[in-house]
């Protein structure tokens, strides 16, 4: 019921990329988020330039972007853990990581076993680790969707 109540005054999405520049995966994966998230924008004042009516699906697909360099923190580690399905995800998202255990250790000892990309949705609760258009896009567009609720 919060999402939705908040949601229904206009806030944004926070959609985070734990990105590393020197990936170009994680490129590749930030541009593709500017770009999805300048369209929304320009399509969002195209709307409210020329209409008073509901805001159209680009306009609530509009997120506020996050790019963070840094690892994530212990509680953001545990939450895409859970986004992506539990101990079974540590190894997609920490290198070498048997479990949650395991991955918290490693992170806490090393940032850098940390992989990227990853992008977070937190008020969806879903993560998508790799560059994976379809993925992205498709968590993404699910915005508009819980926003319409």
């Amino acid at each position: 019921m919060f999402k939705r109540i908040f949601g229904e005054h206009g806030a944004k999405n926070v959609v985070t990329l734990f990105h590393k520049p020197s990936s170009t995966a994680s490129t590749r994966v930030l541009t593709l988020l500017k770009q999805t998230n300048a369209q929304s924008v320009a399509h969002a004042t195209e709307d409210q330039a020329s209409s008073h009516q509901a805001q159209d699906k680009a306009e609530r697909m509009e997120f506020e972007l996050d790019v963070t360099e840094a690892p994530p923190t212990a509680d953001q580690l545990k939450s895409i853990l859970d986004y992506l399905g539990g101990s079974g995800a540590a190894s997609k998202v920490v290198s070498g990581a048997q479990d949650e255990t395991d991955a918290m250790r490693r992170l806490k000892a090393d940032g850098e076993t940390f992989l990227r990309p990853v992008v977070v949705d937190w008020n969806q609760g879903k993560a998508v680790v790799g560059e994976s258009e379809s993925e992205i896009l498709s968590m993404l567009r699910s915005i508009s969707k819980d926003n319409k609720a």
